[in-house]
């Protein structure tokens, strides 16, 4: 057994993957709510032999299937999303991303026992959101795998990349109601607090790195121009390249929050309404590899573009605990963006449900040469054990 059985068996279950993609991407569901594509993937895990624990950590919707081959090798992980977007539905490709990542490991499944090691399909609902990836990192659940794959559904073909680290905060200041005409001077005025908050915020703009992104809404604004705002709030993400620059950054933010609650005489509430994410650090070793498997399978170099930013991913948390890959799939012919009507549609044709099956052909070519190689995993343990240094 070798690489071609890990190919011939994702082509012979094919026509089953392709329907579990169709199927979800037709019954889109929000973060935390994907009841009908969690149950869909597990059941197929289990037809497939794997072991699958359903609610992971108390999240409903999480899971994780395994399959142990009761020799000492290393341990697989392969990442499913599979929560849509509001209004639009799967405009960001998750119904093919976790059909990618099974296939994947159903395809590694057959020679494993050949080699010894573990293999994992986690369940991570809500990426868009509340990312069940962040509480999984913080409980260990990836601390002994040996890497972490997963690839996006995308225009072109891209290496992994890098992401932005993120902190959202809600800030809520509460001051006391008057009438505007009659008595100001009895008010508080709570939206001036959320308006001081935003220009203090624009003016610490231009102290920022280049690679910051601090970007708000105000969500209450009050309730009628002649009522003193007793209530606002707003709404801030806060971004940059690392954990410990996003940390430095929020905490003047937190700063600008106060001294607007001070100046206006109102008293203040922050909470974190989105969990955090650190930035992704792609394993270059393993990297190469997937790429090095993409130019094997025909597809010429000069298309692999390099790896981008694409804003925050709860995949960022995952590369912290161990080595761990994202890159980018190409599956339509147009440059449509993801999160867009033309993206969701182009992502349910017949062509783009056979990207995903090749996707998930070089996921596992990827995770097979690891556990057929042991100098390939050494380097990548070495490279994931350099930047876990630097980052202490």
């Amino acid at each position: 057994m070798n690489k071609k059985t890990v190919l011939d068996t994702i082509d012979r279950h094919a026509d089953t993957f392709r329907g579990i993609s169709l199927a979800i991407g037709n019954r889109p569901e929000l973060g935390h709510e994907e009841m009908f594509a969690s149950g869909l993937l597990c059941a197929e895990l289990e037809r497939q032999g794997f072991r699958v624990e359903r609610g992971i950590l108390d999240i409903p919707t999480s899971f994780i299937g395994v399959y142990d081959t009761g020799k000492p090798g290393p341990t697989i992980a392969f990442l499913c999303e599979y929560d849509a977007l509001p209004e639009i539905g799967h405009a960001c490709g998750h119904h093919l991303i976790c059909s990618m990542s099974m296939a994947a490991a159903v395809g590694l499944k057959a020679v494993i026992d050949q080699y010894g090691g573990v293999i994992r399909v986690y369940g991570t609902p809500a990426e868009e959101t509340k990312g069940a990836k962040v509480p999984m990192a913080e409980a260990g659940l990836f601390d002994d795998c040996d890497i972490a794959l997963m690839a996006h559904p995308y225009h072109s073909f891209e290496r992994s990349g890098e992401s932005l680290a993120l902190d959202a905060l809600r800030f809520e200041y509460t001051g006391k109601a008057a009438h505007a005409a009659a008595s100001p001077h009895e008010g508080i005025n709570a939206l001036d607090a959320v308006i001081a908050l935003f220009n203090s915020i624009n003016a610490l703009r231009q102290q920022t790195r280049s690679d910051a992104r601090i970007h708000g809404i105000i969500d209450n604004g009050g309730m009628a121009p002649n009522i003193i705002p007793d209530y606002a709030s707003a709404k801030f993400y806060v971004r940059s390249a690392s954990r410990a620059y996003t940390n430095e950054l929020t905490a003047k933010v937190l700063r600008i929050a106060e001294a607007a609650a001070m100046a206006t005489g109102c008293t203040l509430s922050v909470n974190n309404y989105e969990f955090s994410y650190d930035e992704l650090l792609t394993n270059e070793a393993l990297s190469s590899r997937f790429n090095a498997n993409l130019i094997e399978a025909g597809i010429a170099p000069e298309m692999i573009e390099s790896g981008k930013d694409h804003g925050s991913l709860d995949l960022g948390n995952v590369s912290v605990r161990c080595p761990a890959i994202h890159p980018y799939v190409k599956i339509v012919e147009e440059r449509y963006p993801l999160h867009t009507v033309e993206f969701r549609d182009a992502a349910m044709t017949g062509r783009a449900l056979e990207r995903m099956i090749f996707g998930a052909k070089m996921l596992a070519a990827t995770a097979y040469d690891v556990v057929s190689d042991p100098e390939l995993l050494r380097r990548i343990r070495a490279e994931f054990e350099a930047q876990s240094a630097v980052k202490r």
